[in-house]
């Protein structure tokens, strides 16, 4: 059977945000990928990565642990594919989601209990931990695939970034994707060793090592397992407080015509939080990694965002002294910006 699925994937998605940095500031926007998000080259790499290995047979079921964006990719490649596919949730995944999933033929299995450090993220990967160690049927993607999600993004996202912008000074990137973090991490540590890698998570987030705490938004956790000992080469990383990711995400709706998701809101309050560190002239990229089709009953609906976080984060006409403020007032508990290793 031809594969036509791939050939969708968008590379050269790029918009210009203008009116916010005294940089020029870019978005690459992969929402515009099959199933919506840059989780889709992550399952990718993940499936081919079995493949290779040669671990999937014809009674073979393909697991994985998701908050949404990488189960539905992953159910979409495996139903093109014909591998059968069960993905291990926690009740916080948003019916959206879970109904995506189960459309594309996804079998799923929710875990409701909480590990002391990871949350309820460590207590699906220990799930899958115990399905695979008793039946022989169960290939975890991640086990056989993760180095090719790594390569795929390397060779695809990092590569469009670089041959777009000649000379770029900094990139930001969602750690919550941590196959796209790390894969362009690598490919501009070694190709292009002057671009700052800023790799940003929203608080309460476990992407970087952080602590679990609850989150509202749907999806915007770690795909895979953290590897912050690997980000070494990262310039930086940034902490965003989710009321912020959800304004930003409003602001990109009504300003720039961009139905983001709450990563994406990540990835873009750290980039204007960021802002009085760029120079005239320079190159800012940030990959914007989801759309927001899927948070339209949560981040777009003003209720919901009231009940949450109260009604200054309706507010678009304040939304750089908004976020100057949510920055600012989290600064003093526990928000990270942590210098690292510069490149020489």
């Amino acid at each position: 059977m031809e594969l036509e699925l791939e050939a969708l994937v968008g590379n050269n998605n790029f918009i210009r945000v203008q009116g916010l940095l005294r940089a020029n500031f870019y978005l690459k926007l992969e929402c515009l990928n099959p199933a919506g998000s840059i989780e889709f080259k992550t399952a990718l790499g993940l499936i081919k990565g079995c493949e290779a290995a040669g671990v999937i047979r014809k009674n073979t079921v393909v697991v994985e642990s998701s908050s949404g964006r990488l189960g539905i990719a992953l159910a979409m490649i495996c139903a093109e594919r014909g591998y059968r596919f069960k993905c291990i949730v926690d009740p916080s995944i948003s019916a959206c989601h879970s109904s995506a999933m189960r459309a594309l033929g996804a079998d799923i299995t929710y875990v409701s209990e909480q590990d002391t450090i990871d949350g309820r993220r460590g207590s699906r990967l220990e799930h899958i931990r115990e399905l695979t160690s008793r039946d022989p049927r169960y290939v975890w993607a991640s086990q056989y695939g993760s180095q090719a999600s790594l390569g795929i993004h390397a060779e695809l996202t990092a590569t469009a970034i670089a041959d777009r912008f000649p000379h770029l000074d900094y990139l930001f990137l969602d750690a919550g994707g941590m196959g796209a973090l790390m894969g362009c991490a690598r490919h501009f540590s070694r190709w292009r060793p002057k671009t700052k890698i800023v790799a940003v998570n929203g608080v309460g987030s476990i992407a970087l090592g952080g602590s679990a705490t609850p989150r509202y938004v749907p999806g915007t956790e770690a795909s895979q397992a953290p590897m912050s000992g690997e980000l070494g080469s990262s310039y930086a990383t940034v902490s965003v407080p989710e009321v912020a990711a959800v304004s930003s995400c409003r602001y990109l709706a009504r300003s720039y015509g961009v139905l983001a998701g709450g990563s994406t809101g990540n990835v873009m309050t750290a980039v204007l939080s960021w802002r009085a560190r760029f120079r005239q002239g320079e190159v800012v990229v940030a990959v914007a990694p989801d759309t927001g089709e899927q948070c339209l009953e949560t981040i777009y609906d003003d209720e919901w965002v009231i009940s949450k976080f109260g009604g200054d984060a309706l507010l678009p006409e304040r939304y750089a002294d908004f976020i100057d403020e949510c920055v600012t007032s989290y600064a003093t508990e526990s928000v990270s910006v942590r210098e690292g290793v510069a490149y020489a």
